[in-house]
This record gives structure tokens, C-alpha cells and sequence, in this order.
């Protein structure tokens, strides 16, 4: 019984936070969209990490929330673009509007502050 219970409790701990990560960011994507004007989400992950999964589910939504934005992602493994950014950490989220850098946090995963940066950073 024990045993079937770890089972239960494994499977579902890692599917709560079982969400394709996939690299969407390159430079020249990241270029392009600060070209036409776009502000530009930027977040960092890793695999089997439970505040990126978090951070990328909120993401998603906003998606489709915002308009004339471009979200983009990246594993933090990926030393060529963590160093572009300046990135040490997974689940850091960045936003640039205007070829500037206005926004920088690590560890955020709640929607409401998520949502205000970007909001925030449409006003300026």
C-alpha cells in the first residue's frame, strides 16, 4: 500500500508541473520584434522546475491576453543566450520595450505582479 501510494503521489507531483518547455527565443526573433515595435517578454527555465512551470503557465495566458507583444523563451543551459541577457537564474523574466531592458525579476510566478509589469511597461 505504501508503495502505491509514493507511486500516486510521484506521478502526480511531477505531471502538476508536467508542461512543454521549449527554447522560442533567437536573436534574430528577439531583434525582429523590437524592430516592429513589439515589447518583448523574455523568460528563463529549466527542466522539472516547479516556479518555471509556474511562471510559463501565467505567460501562456497572457498570451492571449496582450496584444503586439512578443513572449519568448529559453532554457537557463543555454549559456550563448543566458549571456546576451545577462541571465543567471531560471524563471527570470524580462521585458524590453524600445531596445531597453524595463523589467527584471527572478522567482515571480504570481499572475497579478506578472500581468502589472507588463502592463507597466505598455505605459511607458
Amino acid at each position: 500500500m505504501k508503495k502505491i501510494f509514493i507511486l500516486f503521489f510521484c506521478i502526480f507531483a511531477f505531471n502538476s508541473n508536467a508542461m512543454e518547455k521549449k527554447t522560442t527565443f533567437s536573436k534574430e526573433l528577439f531583434e525582429k520584434a523590437q524592430l516592429d515595435g513589439k515589447i518583448v517578454v523574455v523568460s528563463s527555465w529549466t527542466k522539472y522546475c516547479s516556479s518555471c512551470a509556474s511562471q510559463m503557465k501565467v505567460l501562456e495566458k497572457a498570451k492571449k491576453e496582450f496584444d503586439n507583444i512578443e513572449f519568448l523563451t529559453f532554457e537557463i543551459k543555454n549559456k550563448e543566450i543566458a549571456n546576451l541577457l545577462n541571465v543567471q537564474y531560471q524563471t527570470t523574466l524580462l521585458i524590453f520595450k524600445n531596445n531597453k531592458e524595463v523589467y527584471r525579476s527572478i522567482g515571480e510566478t504570481t499572475k497579478d505582479l506578472i500581468y502589472e509589469a507588463i502592463k507597466s511597461s505598455i505605459k511607458i
